[in-house]
């Protein structure tokens, strides 16, 4: 069961875990730390790119400080992710067989941690127009960690 903010904003982390993130931030920006993204399927129709990936986040992992410039919608398949959002605020704990998704927006940084035993998965799919990155990676808003 979700505890903290509704499903409306969490996790995802992820994009920023997938090669394909872009650092707009530069040097700032803080790059994913034990995870791993395998991208199961990407299809392209009408101008909208959907890419369909697997995301494996290491206890003590997690997924960088990053936004997300398209839609992200997918599920906890093992473990618990925690979500922070760029406030330094926990805004979600998502538990194995609860939906995700993301905020959207250059102003929306956020953060997927794993702060349990055990590897946290996610099947994630990002929806964007086509040659935009599911995510983009962001400097540490002050917070301390990534």
């Amino acid at each position: 069961m979700t505890r903290g903010l509704p499903l409306k904003l969490v996790a995802c982390c992820a994009a920023a875990l997938a090669g394909a993130a872009t650092s707009p931030a530069g040097s700032n920006a803080t790059p994913p730390t034990g995870t791993e993204v395998v991208t199961l399927s990407q299809q392209t129709v009408n101008g909208t790119e959907y890419i369909v990936t697997r995301i494996t986040i290491d206890p003590g992992g997690s997924t960088g400080w990053h936004t997300h410039r398209g839609a992200v919608y997918g599920i906890v398949t093992a473990g618990v992710l925690t979500h922070f959002d760029g406030t330094c605020h926990q805004d979600g704990i998502y538990d194995a067989g609860e939906p995700i998704t993301d905020p959207t927006g250059p102003d929306r940084v956020h953060i997927g941690r794993n702060l349990g035993t055990v590897p946290a998965v996610l099947s994630v799919t990002y929806v964007d127009p086509v040659g935009t990155p599911p995510s983009d990676s962001a400097p540490d808003p002050g917070c301390g960690f990534s």
